[in-house]
């Protein structure tokens, strides 16, 4: 066990135990919150998909909104990095490229809290063999 030398260290294992028991209530009723993965790949963290996730978990716990926020490993839209998938309750999942802090700010705003689609969708162009 880790040695607590400071009030700051006792405040990071706080805050790391409190997100860890926050996805496991969350994760019991994940289909009926908003759901947000993150890219955390190798070319997503050099994206700066790392300030995205941060700014994500910051803003919602900000502003109220009840959401699930993993990272997930590449999405195969190296291209566009940072990239997100955003599934709102009832809906099928968006893929958004290009997402910086600012992107990011614009998709709570509009696409969370509005259902409103915002620029920057990576659309799904592939059919399954299933399909045809």
């Amino acid at each position: 066990m880790t040695k607590v030398k400071s009030l700051a260290d006792l405040k990071k294992m706080k805050e790391s135990l409190q997100a860890k028991i926050d996805l496991r209530e969350k994760g019991d009723a994940a289909e009926n919150l908003i759901q947000i993965k993150v890219a955390m790949a190798t070319c997503g963290i050099a994206s700066g998909a790392k300030n995205v996730m941060e700014f994500l978990l910051e803003e919602l716990e900000k502003r109220g909104i009840n959401a699930v926020i993993t990272q997930t490993g590449c999405m195969g839209y190296c291209y566009a990095e940072p990239t997100i998938e955003v599934k709102l309750p009832n809906a099928d999942p968006v893929v958004f490229g290009y997402v910086d802090t600012k992107k990011a700010d614009e998709i709570i705003e509009k696409y969370i809290k509005n259902g409103e689609l915002v620029d920057g969708i990576i659309p799904v162009n592939y059919e399954s063999i299933d399909n045809k």
